[in-house]
């Protein structure tokens, strides 16, 4: 093939990617049709490029494929991202998307939790050793003079050393229920559990002594939403555990680091919100001088933005599902004999 035929025959390709390139650099959004004609212009570029350098080295044919080559690699690579950028596409659309592929699960956690905050507090109001086998003796003494044990969080130790304590001992919480999951789910189902027989037994046994309006009080500005990253971060483990049964036609151990990178990208996404909710807990939640109907709004604005956060997320980071068959054969290259790799290519929203 002499240069002019070359030319010729190829121009409209090059011209095309270079379209597709400038749209790339202008940050504008592309479907998925449109990413497969990306690829597919990229590889016959590349095939191009190797050609002219061998056959018209130092023409501007082979000057320019060589820059849109360059260009296209970098674009298409992601060579480009910071730091910034991958942190704000994270909080932006990897965890909402994320979160939202475990609602199902946290669904379920949530209706064991309710099941067993019931068998709690009709157990404590039923048997008073159920609460007694629960808190410890002076917190059984204070309730007996009036008063919760929960006043002692504002004299005994500063705000900034109790929610540091407050926030590593729920995030503890959050993570054993995670890791536990991959105990064929039980792990995650034990911590649900027993999370909610321990709210139920101690609301039961507050209201035996005519306290549980102060003990309702006291969790009203953190409660939703610390029981609501409790219930994601178990019903993670819960998917976790539940990809040993649903590994269907895939390799387990494939299934498992799947869901097992997805749930880390949750528990992620949570551990900054138990940090916010450890410091409302050590100095929102037991200060008296607060009416109760701020710290009631202060809980459901807090579950609010949480909630708002994870169903306003992107969806450019759900999967897709896999090609096959005849999909799999029209997305190889006719040129080359290989399917494309998988591309990484962002979109500004």
């Amino acid at each position: 093939m002499n240069y002019e035929r070359f030319v010729r025959l190829r121009r409209p390709v090059w011209d095309e990617l270079d379209a597709q390139l400038g749209c790339l650099r202008r940050g504008e959004a592309m479907d998925y049709r449109e990413l497969e004609r990306l690829a597919l212009l990229y590889r016959q570029v590349m095939h191009d490029h190797a050609w002219a350098r061998s056959h018209l080295p130092g023409t501007g044919v082979a000057r320019r494929l060589a820059q849109l080559t360059v260009e296209g690699t970098h674009l298409l690579q992601g060579r480009q991202r910071s730091v910034w950028k991958s942190l704000g596409r994270f909080f932006r659309q990897t965890f909402p998307a994320a979160a939202r592929r475990h609602l199902p699960a946290a669904g379920v956690c949530l209706a064991l939790f309710l099941v067993a905050a019931l068998f709690g507090f009709f157990g404590a109001l039923i048997d008073p050793a159920v609460t007694s086998a629960l808190l410890p003796d002076d917190a059984l003494a204070g309730l007996e003079e009036g008063r919760l044990w929960t006043e002692s969080l504002t004299t005994t130790m500063p705000p900034a050393m109790s929610s540091s304590a407050i926030a590593t001992n729920n995030m503890s919480v959050a993570l054993t229920a995670f890791a536990l999951g991959a105990l064929f789910g039980l792990g995650a189902l034990w911590v649900v559990l027993l999370n909610g027989y321990m709210l139920g037994a101690v609301l039961g046994g507050t209201l035996r002594f005519a306290m549980a309006g102060e003990l309702l009080e006291f969790v009203a500005a953190h409660g939703p939403l610390e029981i609501t990253l409790i219930l994601v971060a178990a019903g993670v483990g819960l998917r976790v555990g539940a990809s040993w049964f649903l590994a269907s036609d895939r390799p387990r151990a494939e299934v498992m680091a799947a869901a097992g990178r997805d749930g880390v990208v949750v528990i992620l996404g949570c551990l900054p919100w138990f940090a916010v909710l450890g410091l409302v807990e050590a100095v929102v939640s037991p200060a008296p001088a607060l009416a109760l109907g701020l710290k009631v709004a202060l809980g459901w604005v807090l579950l609010a933005l949480f909630l708002a956060w994870v169903f306003s997320g992107a969806s450019g980071e759900e999967r897709r599902p896999a090609m096959v068959g005849r999909d799999r054969e029209a997305n190889r290259d006719p040129i080359g004999s290989k399917p494309f790799p998988r591309m990484h290519v962002r979109r500004e929203s």
